[in-house]
């Protein structure tokens, strides 16, 4: 008869099976003040090329890539310029895309987002101006 897990180690490997595929997306920290929204987000690794801000009224779209380095030539070995890959990498790469909606609206043309060591920080201020409209009742 066969168990539902045949050893504890089991448990480690398909643990360890689950991490390697999860979807890992960067921490993110916003920040409300009475005019405006700060959105930091950890982007260590990235260049700066591969990130993407967008916004909509409501709500801003992130989107940036972690592309994977070439392999580290190695002078070791008996065929000059082979190269080598590494022997354990956690690191994640690939696309990733983030969104944030906000209880009110944000001037779209007056975002601005700076990127430095890592991180990447957006400020949205709040749209200024609530538009409504009165309606006269039809007779």
């Amino acid at each position: 008869m066969r168990t539902l897990h045949s050893s504890p180690f089991d448990l480690f490997d398909r643990l360890e099976q689950q991490l390697q595929t999860a979807e890992r997306v960067p921490a993110a920290e916003i920040h409300e003040s009475e005019a405006m929204y700060t959105i930091a987000l950890e982007l260590p690794g990235v260049d700066r090329s591969s990130i993407d801000v967008k916004a909509t009224d409501r709500s801003l779209i992130i989107t940036a890539e972690r592309r994977a380095p070439q392999p580290v030539e190695d002078s070791n070995t008996e065929t000059a310029g082979s190269r080598r890959a590494p022997l354990l990498s956690e690191f994640r790469y690939g696309t990733w895309s983030r969104s944030f909606r906000f209880p009110g609206g944000i001037q779209r043309d007056a975002l601005e987002a700076h990127y430095r060591d890592g991180l990447l920080t957006v400020t949205a201020p709040k749209a200024q101006s609530l538009t409504s409209v009165s309606v006269k009742l039809a007779d």
